[in-house]
């Protein structure tokens, strides 16, 4: 297929209140951008929605993303994890499982080892539930992010 053109997803809830992007999403860029150096993927755009909530999918470079992906843009989207992508495991798991095969592009969550181009990708659901458990009655409150291993 040549060189796969990507698209760097970066989310987070809370601004930390510095001046242009936050400390994390900073982390989150970098790491990504190392990510899709050292696996040959073209990073086309960096999409950052810094303070929105992953329970709001009406997210400003979310919607941009999704409009690159409908042009035809995108091959690969990449984030840190599931959860950067959303926290509503219900629409994660659409995006996962049949919108973005749907459009034949594939999603990479780094730290959780999802890659939807590999077969063995059972444990995404089960790690999409988990990390978004608060959004099911239980976890955390307060915004604390949950993290669960990728073993």
């Amino acid at each position: 297929m040549g060189v796969l053109r990507t698209a760097l997803y970066c989310r987070l809830s809370k601004d930390d209140m510095a001046q242009g992007d936050s400390e994390s999403i900073r982390t989150q860029k970098a790491m990504l951008t190392q990510y899709a150096k050292e696996h040959g993927f073209l990073v086309v755009d960096v999409y950052v929605d810094d303070g929105w909530s992953g329970l709001n999918f009406d997210r400003p470079d979310f919607n941009r993303m999704l409009d690159d992906i409908e042009a035809g843009k995108i091959d690969v989207v990449i984030t840190k994890d599931l959860s950067w992508l959303g926290r509503d495991h219900l629409k994660v798991g659409h995006f996962t499982e049949i919108y973005f095969p749907m459009k034949n592009v594939r999603y990479i969550a780094v730290n959780d080892c999802v890659d939807t181009a590999n077969k063995n990708n059972d444990k995404a659901a089960l790690k999409n539930v988990m990390k978004n458990k608060r959004c099911l009655g239980g976890g955390t409150t307060n915004g604390d992010s949950m993290n669960i291993s990728s073993g």
